[in-house]
């Protein structure tokens, strides 16, 4: 069985997110910031098993621009420069079907790993007068 393929993808700038409907029925709309996290390239996914990288700080993140890969994929471009992530049908759809269960799974492991959605800015350290 092939994989559902979209028949729209909308970019909602202002809400900062990704409406995706497929041939199947689904619809998902998807935030920036979860598609950033979970973005399907090697500088967020690795190159093996074991290998992903936790994201934090893009609780603000948009996307700036959706190019279609041929006929499989769109690439995401955000405003954070972040542009490599190739993010076929199926993965779309996938992280569509996931997101109940994968959301809370980050926000778990940024609380764990004591990282924060929000950037933070690192304050000079204050020299003492002599």
């Amino acid at each position: 069985m092939a994989a559902p393929t979209p028949t729209e993808i909308r970019l909602n700038r202002t809400e900062r997110r990704l409406e995706v409907a497929f041939d199947d029925g689904s619809h998902f709309s998807l935030p920036a910031e979860y598609l950033r996290v979970e973005s399907p390239s090697a500088e967020v996914q690795g190159h093996g098993p074991g290998q992903k990288t936790l994201v934090h700080g893009k609780r603000m993140v948009g996307i700036t621009g959706v190019e279609p890969v041929g006929q499989y994929a769109v690439r995401l471009i955000f405003d954070d420069r972040h542009d490599s992530g190739i993010y076929s049908w199926e993965t779309l759809h996938r992280l569509g079907r996931e997101y109940e269960t994968r959301w809370p799974a980050y926000l778990a492991e940024l609380e764990a790993k004591g990282l924060s959605r929000d950037l933070r800015g690192r304050a000079a350290p204050r020299s003492e007068p002599a």
